[in-house]
C-alpha cells in the first residue's frame, strides 16, 4: 500500500546558472526563456498524472527562479502554491553572485570537497546544509501523512531528500545529478506487517524534455 509520495521538480534554466554565478537571494532574477519553456513542458507532463491521482500540495521555496517554477506547476495544475523558506537551498554567505569557477577555486573544490567547512565566508557547510534540509523534510513529512506531494526544488534539496531516504553517507550525493526540470518520484510504501520503506521510483527523469532539446 502506497502511504506518502514525494514528487520533486528541479527549477527550470535560471539566469545565474546561464551566467555561472552562486544564485543567492541577493543574485537571483529568475528563469531564462528556456527554463520557463522547461517548466511548461513539464507542468504539462504532470497534468495527467494529477488528474487521474491528484497532487495534495505543491510547495516552493522563496527564490525567484523556486516561485516562478512553482508559479508554472500551480497555474497549469490549478492548485495553490505554498511558498515555504524553510525549503530554500543553502545558505552562500559572501559567495552569493560570484563566479562559481572563482569559488570553487579558491576552496578548492564545490561546496562537497571540504564538507565541514564553509566554502565562503558566512556560508553554510555542505554536510550542514543536508543535515538541516533533512529535518525540514523529515518534519515535512511527518506532517504530511497519507499526502501527494509536489515540490519546486533546488537540485540541493533533491540530494538531501536522497540523504534522509536512502541514509546514506553524504558523501555520496556527489555521485547524482540533477538536471533542471528534471523530475524525482518517492514512494513510501507499507506492507501487510506494517512495515515501510521508501521507495525511489524515478530519479533525474528528463523524457519529457527530449521535444524541447530537439527543438
Amino acid at each position: 500500500m502506497i502511504v506518502t509520495e514525494l514528487t520533486f521538480v528541479r527549477h527550470g534554466q535560471a539566469q545565474c546558472n546561464v551566467n555561472g554565478v552562486v544564485g543567492g537571494p541577493r543574485t537571483c532574477t529568475g528563469l531564462t526563456d528556456l527554463g520557463r519553456q522547461q517548466m511548461t513542458v513539464t507542468a504539462a507532463r504532470l497534468v495527467s498524472e494529477h488528474e487521474a491521482n491528484p497532487f495534495t500540495h505543491l510547495y516552493c521555496g522563496p527564490r525567484q527562479r523556486l516561485r516562478e517554477s512553482g508559479r508554472i506547476l500551480a497555474d497549469a495544475l490549478d492548485l495553490p502554491l505554498i511558498i515555504s523558506n524553510t525549503l530554500d537551498g543553502p545558505v552562500h554567505g559572501e559567495a552569493d553572485g560570484k563566479p562559481w569557477h572563482e569559488v570553487k577555486t579558491a576552496f578548492r573544490g564545490g561546496p562537497h570537497a571540504h564538507p565541514d567547512q564553509p566554502w565562503a565566508p558566512g556560508s553554510d557547510t555542505w554536510n550542514g546544509y543536508l543535515k538541516l534540509a533533512g529535518e525540514v523534510l523529515a518534519d515535512l513529512i511527518r506532517n504530511h501523512q497519507g499526502a501527494r506531494i509536489l515540490f519546486a526544488a533546488h537540485g540541493e534539496t533533491v540530494l538531501a531528500t536522497h540523504t534522509l531516504l536512502l541514509d546514506l553517507h553524504p558523501g555520496l550525493m556527489t555521485s547524482f545529478t540533477v538536471d533542471h526540470a528534471s523530475i524525482t518520484h518517492w514512494q513510501l510504501h507499507r506492507n501487510r506487517f506494517d512495515d515501510e520503506r521508501w521507495m525511489l521510483l524515478h530519479h533525474n527523469n528528463t523524457a519529457h524534455l527530449t521535444a524541447l532539446a530537439g527543438s
